[in-house]
């Protein structure tokens, strides 16, 4: 019998409510029934995250693996498509996966050599923009969800919003966010976007240096995958230097790039004020300092 973490059941309740109380109370069963159904032995302490249980598992031929049960919403349905899609190429290799549970069965990296690890923060937005520049080589499959319908859905709140943002230097921001996410909009793009790639989420394994996880995929512009990489290990006098430095890596223009880093900023305001939470200075500041972050490609 697998015990759930504590810290798994109170993130379930305290965003997914009563269907993560369900997921919760299911998780043993479940558990149970995929180590029998995939002939899996269980050989170290369960891991977890915000959404997802992680167990270190051997396959029947020994082959180490991890098993990932989580509940499913819009952002994880997409992960074993994407992962297939991938099929190891920079991210983490899907061995198995069930489809209407969305248990999948994972290559095993090593959880104890995290980028997040590493000291050294320029080193790691390196590291995270040449994974992005694999995973965006790949075309979007069809049925992902796409960041065209999200900007439109973005836009069509943004009023609302901003009439409930009190500071009016912030209330201008996220105003400037909206305006350069609708000269972009019509063409969002069609790569295979991971949309969560930060230094906790890039592993290592024997038969690569880094490879990705946990991705939380969708179509679109590779500008809109860059923010993760800005906003963690904060630092605002680093901001213009990540944006460059990831940008010059993937060759984008860096407009456009800003424009859709402006989107994952709107999205980030937009959550937390419908939600009535007061907007993330952090975010706020990553908007101030990429302004003149402009001009033509980089390459």
């Amino acid at each position: 019998m697998i015990d759930v973490p504590a810290g798994l059941a109170a993130a379930q309740e305290k965003y997914n409510k009563e269907a993560g109380r369900a997921f919760v109370a299911a998780l043993p069963d479940l558990t149970a029934a995929f180590l029998d159904r995939w002939e899996l032995r269980v050989t170290g302490t369960p891991m977890h995250g915000v959404s997802a249980l992680v167990l270190p598992v051997d396959r029947a031929d020994g082959t180490p693996a991890v098993l990932k049960l989580q509940l499913r919403d819009h952002e994880t349905d997409g992960e074993p498509a994407a992962l297939r899609r991938w099929n190891g190429d920079g991210a983490v290799r899907l061995l198995a996966h069930d489809e209407p549970t969305g248990t999948m069965l994972l290559e095993r990296l090593d959880a104890s050599r995290m980028l997040a690890h590493r000291p050294d923060v320029h080193e790691g937005v390196l590291v995270i923009a040449r994974l992005l520049a694999r995973l965006h080589a790949t075309p979007a499959p069809d049925g992902m969800r796409r960041l065209g319908d999200i900007a439109r859905s973005m836009l069509e709140r943004t009023p609302a919003v901003l009439d409930r943002v009190p500071d009016p230097a912030a209330r201008r921001l996220v105003a400037d966010c909206a305006a350069a996410v609708r000269e972009v909009a019509d063409e969002p793009g069609d790569r295979l976007l991971h949309w969560d790639l930060h230094d906790e989420n890039v592993l290592a394994a024997d038969r690569a240096p880094w490879l990705a996880i946990d991705p939380k995929p969708l179509a679109g512009d590779p500008g809109f995958d860059l923010w993760p990489a800005l906003a963690n290990n904060f630092d605002p006098d680093d901001i213009a230097w990540r944006f460059d430095a990831m940008t010059d890596v993937l060759g984008l223009d860096r407009a456009r790039a800003r424009a859709w880093t402006y989107g994952r900023l709107l999205q980030n305001c937009l959550w937390k004020t419908e939600d009535g939470r007061p907007l993330d200075e952090n975010d706020l500041e990553i908007a101030r300092r990429l302004r003149g972050r402009g001009g033509g490609r980089t390459r």
